[in-house]
């Protein structure tokens, strides 16, 4: 537990996934409340009530809940506070919480297909499977009010809400102008790349997002605030926002031009892109491995720098000029 100032506090609780450690943040004013929900696991709920004792509080103490993003890490113990009458977040946070069996039902098939589009083995099409691990994990119940940005948080008029989509197409963030503290979910860590993740669309028939096109857009909306601090889902607090902006820009960009160096010597799918770029994770992490790739074309495509085409129910993508 760490004391930000007399109104803002940083818990933090283990998880069972490789990112380690995430953050929540209660915040005083004239409610309690608190940001993200950690995982739900026993030892993440035990750790809680002892951080929140050190402070005074217990979980029957905790007013409302403010969510970044729908991740099994985020929304874990949203169950966990009996006084809790307001869960407010992203509308596309509903879906997740409600465990919305309609909606996954869509999302399998969604992935099912895009894999197919992507060139992805069958043997790697285990999406259900993976789904049904991490909502285990997952925080259940309702979003009681939609945050868009521009909003202020009930009971924390200091506080605006900020659209931040890329990581997640529920994320939002929290900045408090007066001092210039940014609560920023997954958004933007300092020492870990925030993935850009594909996700299925929430309604029937809408195309798919291109996450990675919008998190640069959210970067850049980031550097355009005056950030003095920045409280992040994982990892250590930071204040050199711009750096570390500049430096994911950098390294996606990096990324970006290697896609494109490949494509400038034949065209390829998602697939043997994903090979050639990640050799060594592709085989355990498809979906993430993919999520970059389509992310890098994306962005390419967006520049007018590469085009794709369709053969066999395959997309092709190629270069639009040579080296």
């Amino acid at each position: 537990m760490k004391i930000i100032d007399r109104t803002l506090y940083q818990l933090t609780v283990p998880t069972p996934f490789a990112v380690g450690t995430v953050h929540m943040y209660l915040l005083k004013g004239d409610t309690l409340s608190l940001i993200d929900a950690g995982v739900k696991t026993q030892e993440a709920f035990e750790i809680l009530k002892t951080q929140l004792n050190e402070i005074g509080y217990q979980p029957k103490d905790i007013e409302q809940i403010f969510l970044t993003h729908h991740h099994p890490d985020h929304t874990g113990l949203v169950e966990a506070f009996p006084r809790v009458k307001e869960v407010m977040g992203h509308n596309h946070l509903d879906v997740w919480l409600r465990k919305d069996q309609a909606y996954f039902e869509r999302h399998d098939a969604f992935f099912l297909n895009f894999f197919k589009q992507c060139d992805i083995p069958e043997r790697f099409l285990g999406i259900k499977k993976k789904l049904s691990y991490l909502l285990q994990y997952a925080g259940e119940g309702s979003l009681t009010t939609n945050l868009e940005e521009g909003d202020t948080l009930p009971g924390h008029p200091e506080w605006t809400v900020y659209d931040t989509k890329g990581h997640a197409q529920s994320h939002l963030s929290f900045y408090r102008k007066k001092d210039g503290v940014f609560i920023g979910g997954d958004h933007l860590l300092k020492q870990i790349s925030s993935n850009p993740v594909i996700e299925a669309p929430i309604g029937k028939g809408e195309l798919r997002a291109k996450p990675m096109v919008q998190y640069r857009e959210n970067l850049y909306k980031c550097s355009g605030l005056e950030i003095k601090q920045l409280l992040p889902g994982h990892g250590e607090i930071f204040s050199n926002v711009s750096e570390v902006v500049q430096a994911h820009l950098q390294k996606q960009e990096k990324r970006a031009l290697r896609v494109l160096n490949l494509l400038q010597a034949s065209e390829k799918t998602v697939f043997q892109l994903c090979k050639q770029i990640f050799p060594h994770r592709y085989e355990s992490q498809i979906d993430l491995t993919m999520s970059n790739i389509v992310g890098q074309l994306d962005y390419l495509e967006n520049k007018g720098l590469v085009k794709k085409r369709n053969e066999g129910g395959k997309e092709l993508y190629g270069a639009t000029v040579g080296k």
